[in-house]
């Protein structure tokens, strides 16, 4: 049997653990929701932000009959990549119904108004329904306008009048289903947890990118130089730690301002902590071991012998350290975004979502608050079982094991 290589022994003692694997799974199936993001929102607007206030506060799994009038300013079809990112502004303004008739070029329709036993009737043209333009009028006929420049003159009784009627049956009349239901504003509640998917992910990897960065830096020097150095350095790193993490974010947050990228720079600045006193620690632990001392001798400069080295060789600690800190990104970010200084609306964050709903807590409205919660909770969660896995997929005892 041929003996398997510290990569493949890690791997194999990871893979034995079902919660981890779960763990990535779940992490997988985040990421992959996060990249494809607008293109399987069922609320594909820019930050999910179709507002029908009628709807607002509705149970999950609630339909309802929607009729689509056609905007009257242009609006422009975007590539699938720009949907991807950025939605797709919506053609049409949404009205919600409960029923509907046609009477000459009108179409008349009762208005949902919050109550179904009290709709609004109400009456639309046809043409504008369909076209976006108000038509014109001379005498009996009826001048329909076109997007394009075109126009047509009908006289009352034209067959075109059975087609507009027929294309307002299969394409402006449709019945939408809220499968998580809508929040205060009347949004889809399940489009909106989606893109906090991509925000809360978007913050972790920044976040942990930006704290790798500084943190195995600061933590390789002050480990390999010791002296004034690590005196120094070691001293700023104890200054920092002593401060709560949500309160230096939020400090760093006042100097920045309000917004995304701000949220970025400041969990990322006060997270690089945590992986320098880890990477100093393993870095005067190693400095003094046979083949370091080789590689000075060959005359290697102390650039190489750090990063050729000494970092390949505390990699597992390093994973580790930045699983743990991708989940304590996410939940600095929810906490930031509930208290106002994370990502401003109408950008959708689970802690903002939180923030909007929790007064619905004891109402009968709880699943505002609580699935938004739920998010943050399991994804949190499936980062810390990852964290176990790598923790013990990189101890020596349990590979030994499978020796």
């Amino acid at each position: 049997m041929a003996e398997l290589t510290p990569a493949q022994r890690t791997r194999k003692v990871f893979m034995r653990n079902k919660f981890a694997v779960g763990g990535v799974v779940f992490i997988a199936i985040s990421i992959i929701v996060a990249i494809l993001g607008y293109l399987i929102m069922p609320d594909d607007t820019p930050q999910a932000n179709n507002m029908i206030i009628q709807l607002s506060i509705k149970k999950p799994g609630s339909k309802f009959m929607l009729l689509r009038i056609r905007k009257d300013e242009p609006v422009d079809t975007v590539g699938v990549f720009t949907k991807m990112l950025f939605g797709q502004p919506d053609f049409y303004r949404n009205i919600p119904i409960t029923g509907y008739n046609f009477k000459a070029d009108s179409v008349y329709v009762d208005e949902y108004i919050g109550d179904e036993d009290k709709p609004e009737r109400k009456a639309y043209n046809i043409f504008e329904v369909v076209t976006g333009q108000k038509p014109a009028y001379s005498g009996s006929n009826v001048i329909v306008l076109y997007s394009s420049g075109r126009h047509s003159v009908l006289p009352l009784g034209d067959p075109l009048y059975q087609r507009f009627r027929d294309a307002i049956q299969t394409e402006n009349i449709t019945t939408k289903t809220y499968l998580l239901g809508t929040d205060i504003y009347g949004r889809d509640l399940l489009s909106r947890l989606l893109l906090g998917t991509r925000i809360s992910l978007s913050v972790g990897l920044v976040a942990v990118i930006i704290s790798l960065l500084i943190g195995v830096s600061i933590g390789a020097v002050a480990g390999y130089f010791g002296g004034k150095i690590d005196a120094a350095l070691s001293w700023l790193m104890n200054i920092l730690w002593s401060l709560p993490a949500l309160l230096l974010v939020i400090a760093i947050s006042f100097a920045l301002g309000k917004g995304l990228w701000q949220i970025y720079i400041a969990v990322g600045l006060s997270m690089w902590v945590e992986v320098a006193r880890l990477v100093r620690g393993q870095v005067i632990g190693l400095k003094q071991v046979e083949y370091i001392e080789a590689a000075r001798s060959l005359g290697f400069n102390n650039r190489r012998i750090i990063m050729r080295h000494i970092l390949p060789n505390i990699i597992g600690p390093i994973l580790v350290i930045a699983s743990s800190n991708f989940a304590s990104a996410i939940l600095l970010e929810s906490g930031l975004s509930f208290l106002g200084f994370g990502a401003q609306p109408p950008m959708p964050t689970w802690g903002g979502m939180i923030k909007e709903h929790y007064g619905y807590i004891v109402m009968d409205s709880a699943h505002l608050a609580i699935i938004p919660g739920l998010a943050i909770m399991l994804t949190i969660y499936a980062f810390n079982l990852v964290t176990v896995g790598l923790r013990d997929a990189f101890d020596i005892k349990s590979q030994s094991i499978l020796v």
